[in-house]
Order: structure tokens, then sequence, then C-alpha cells
């Protein structure tokens, strides 16, 4: 499998950690779109969103703990978005599960 996550997950791609456990890693987004933009993925191959089962599910709840971490570490007290895209129309771009922990900033609905 060529995935571009899976290879930072096993360290063959280098990245600016934020976070990591036995199971989910976050690091800092290459192309920020906000002065924090951390991507947060399941260590084992999720394709997206659309893949997730009762077996893989737990996860997920992991994720959100570890963004609400992030969060209060990096002093985004006024909020901040979690976005996930799944599958092509939805614009996800890498077939990997991921959601962007993004702040520092005002955003508004829908885009921006």
């Amino acid at each position: 499998m060529d995935c571009i996550f899976c290879k930072i997950v096993k360290g063959e791609i280098p990245s600016k950690k934020a976070y990591e456990d036995d199971s989910v890693l976050a690091f800092y987004d290459l192309e920020p779109q906000a002065p924090v933009h951390i991507l947060i993925i399941p260590k084992d191959h999720i394709s997206s969103c659309a893949d997730i089962t009762e077996e893989n599910s737990a996860v997920i709840s992991h994720i959100f703990e570890v963004a609400a971490k992030l969060g209060k570490e990096l002093g985004l007290d006024n909020g901040y978005r979690i976005v996930n895209n799944c599958g092509e129309d939805g614009g996800q771009t890498v077939k990997h599960l991921h959601f962007h922990l993004m702040g520092g900033r005002q955003f508004t609905w829908p885009a921006g």
C-alpha cells in the first residue's frame, strides 16, 4: 500500500509530531489553514469515515479525546474546528482517515 500517512506512522516520512500513543498519531499539517493546524490519524489504516465499523470505531472516540487534550494544551480556549472529509466528493485527498484540528483564529461557516 502506498499510503503517505501509513509511511508517516512508520517513520518513513518525517513529521512534526504533536501527540502519539499506541493507536493515534497527531502531527502538524505541512500546509496549515490556521495558526494551529494538526492532523489526527489512527495508526491502523482506515480508508475513510465510510469504513468505520463496530470493530474499529473505538479509535474514533479516542481521536476526539486527543483533540480535546491538544486543544487545551495549545490554548485554544475560544474554540477550534475539527474537520473530516469523506470520499472524493467530500474533498478527501489522502485515503487514510484523518481529522483536521484547526484553531487560533475565528472561522466562518460553511467556508473559511
